[in-house]
């Protein structure tokens, strides 16, 4: 259900705005939504899995958050994560 280490570092090498970025709202975004794809797919053979369900939610509002912060401050990058995650909003 989580992701590796491995992985966590591709995404930040990815979305990372400078050189030893791994704190800003790009990369958080990555994380959570590969965090919550991998969930997603847990659902379909654990459908009664209720708490894991409260989690998901969590972080389905946390990534809504920072999406909401960073299309107040520049709607340029806000099209940019969507478009290259592939959220639909």
């Amino acid at each position: 259900m989580s992701i590796t280490a491995e992985r966590k570092q591709e995404l930040v090498k990815q979305f990372a705005t400078k050189a030893g970025d791994t704190g800003s709202p790009e990369v958080q975004v990555a994380i959570l939504t590969e965090r919550i794809t991998n969930l997603t797919g847990h659902f379909k053979t654990h459908g009664k899995d209720n708490h894991s369900r409260r989690g998901l939610l969590k972080l389905v509002s946390q990534r809504r958050s920072l999406l909401d912060y960073v299309k107040a401050k520049d709607e340029a990058r806000y099209r940019t994560i969507i478009e290259k995650l592939g959220i639909r909003r």
